[in-house]
């Protein structure tokens, strides 16, 4: 469990030129979700 959750944030130099792309999008879809989860709260309480 450690080294998944540390291993996150330096994955970005660990992966090859194939990876990157993955991880991109990856990273773009977790970026995209936080951003919708915080509008949807702070419009929530207007």
């Amino acid at each position: 469990m450690k080294m998944n959750s540390a291993s996150m944030g330096s994955s970005k130099r660990r992966i090859s030129s194939k990876g990157l792309g993955a991880a991109l999008r990856e990273q773009r879809a977790r970026l995209y979700i936080i951003r919708r989860c915080v509008v949807m709260l702070i419009c929530w309480h207007d």
